[in-house]
């Protein structure tokens, strides 16, 4: 998923300095070059096997400290088993310990950002309980106690999906039609990081959603966002036809350097395509290249509505990775490169590869829909794409499970989020990996 995977920085817009801290408190530096080693780092946490399906949903740094977030009752390292629910934190660096932290939050945990000094927490996701004290879907808690801070306001009505620190906003994406007591700006709301209420910031009259023949239920919401890492510009993905009355969907993009949040130029008539009908919303994450130039997208979909599942070649953005230049207008993708109809889920980037995770079996697959059509490449779970053509440039693998959830690029390496859907553990071929694997720069 498909929440925040957060930006790095790359150029300086018109923000005030305040901005510009809080922003990238939670945003480790980025390597310059790359790819990742195909070897796991040694010692990373791990989901427990406990018989029930788990997942990380989110992971996300600040300082020194990596957090995740999802849905979990217990995680491993080595021998040791901590119990946690849903949310805990551990060292960014080897040997990887995890902390005393522990929120016991009582409903899954999509998404989580962080006050500029890493000193407080903002959760979202669907829950009522965050360490005994009564909230709902959001809440401010400590890095260090775990403790709910009560001066932030903390009631959603509707799960929230993705959360992003930017000044004194707290942006604010999810199902909910009211926040915290307002209802002036629904699924998707800038709160005030010290009280909790809507601040305005985001005005942007979200509305609609996919509607075509046969198409399944598809509710309104905003789902999923990404900082750029100038720190200015904000990708925002979900179910949606006009944001701040134009006509967008699957994905924006915000100016967030005035005094109000815009809605840029930036968008594309592929963005309008329709999927299978069980998959009206496809564009689930995206990520910036370095230089904030291009942007890459991963996709779910299966097929083209209408489109029978073994016609071929493949057309249109469903289950596909791709890139798109980022200039403020209208733009068509640069390159696309299709799974043969399995989903992706996350994607993130360094200088050398565009990575993409997912449940992917194939790359290079254009020309058949569940089966490995000509050139097709086995690329499970994970595969890593050259940024200026699409071609496949580094194939480590990974267990397929659920998918990967969740991709973040740090100066260290890249970290996948993932799932033990089915014993799955591996990553890169190595077993012991359930729920989280670091591949480090070398």
């Amino acid at each position: 998923m498909r929440h925040i995977r957060l930006g790095r920085m790359a150029r300086i817009g018109l923000v005030s300095a305040a901005a510009l801290v809080t922003a990238w408190s939670a945003l480790p530096a980025q390597a310059a070059t790359g790819p990742v080693s195909s070897t796991p780092a040694v010692g990373t946490p791990q989901l427990a096997t406990t018989g029930a399906t788990e997942q990380v949903r989110q992971l996300a740094q600040c300082g020194g400290t990596m957090y995740a977030v999802g849905t979990f009752t217990e995680i491993q390292r080595y021998s040791t088993t901590y119990a946690r629910n849903n949310a805990f934190s551990f060292s960014a660096a080897s040997p990887f310990k995890v902390t005393s932290w522990n929120p016991n939050v009582n409903g899954i945990v999509n998404s989580i950002a962080f006050s500029p000094d890493c000193s407080q927490a903002y959760l979202g996701g669907l829950f009522t309980s965050v360490n005994g004290t009564a909230v709902k879907n959001i809440a401010e808690v400590s890095t260090t106690t775990g403790a709910v801070d009560t001066a932030f306001a903390h009631s959603a009505a509707g799960q929230v999906e993705t959360l992003l620190t930017y000044g004194t906003h707290l942006l604010t994406g999810g199902y909910f039609t009211s926040i915290n007591g307002s209802s002036a700006n629904p699924y998707f709301t800038s709160l005030n990081t010290t009280t909790g209420k809507d601040d305005g910031f985001l005005n942007l009259a979200i509305s609609g959603n996919y509607q075509f023949p046969g198409v399944s239920s598809n509710p309104t919401r905003v789902y999923n966002q990404q900082l750029s890492n100038g720190g200015t510009l904000d990708l925002v993905e979900g179910d949606f036809t006009s944001v701040g009355g134009l006509p967008r969907q699957q994905i924006f993009m915000l100016n967030l350097s005035g005094t109000k949040a815009t809605v840029t130029p930036w968008t594309s008539g592929e963005f309008n395509g329709n999927c299978a009908t069980v998959e009206p919303f496809y564009v689930q994450a995206a990520a910036w290249s370095p230089a904030d130039s291009e942007i890459y997208v991963a996709t779910t979909g299966y097929h083209p509505n209408g489109m029978p599942v073994g016609a071929t070649p493949r057309t249109g953005l469903c289950d596909a990775a791709a890139a798109f230049p980022s200039t403020q207008a209208a733009v068509a993708h640069l390159w696309v490169n299709y799974t043969g109809c399995d989903s992706l889920y996350s994607t993130a980037a360094d200088t050398s590869t565009a990575y993409f995770g997912g449940h992917e079996r194939w790359a290079d697959n254009p020309d058949d829909c569940d089966a490995a059509g000509p050139g097709a490449v086995s690329a499970p779970g994970m595969v890593g794409l050259n940024p200026a053509t699409g071609a496949i440039s580094f194939n480590p693998t990974r267990a397929r499970g659920l998918g990967a959830d969740d991709m973040l690029v740090t100066s260290a390496g890249l970290w996948i989020a993932s799932d033990n859907f089915d014993g799955s553990s591996t990553c890169a071929g190595v077993y012991g990996y359930a729920g989280i694997c670091f591949l480090p720069y070398s």
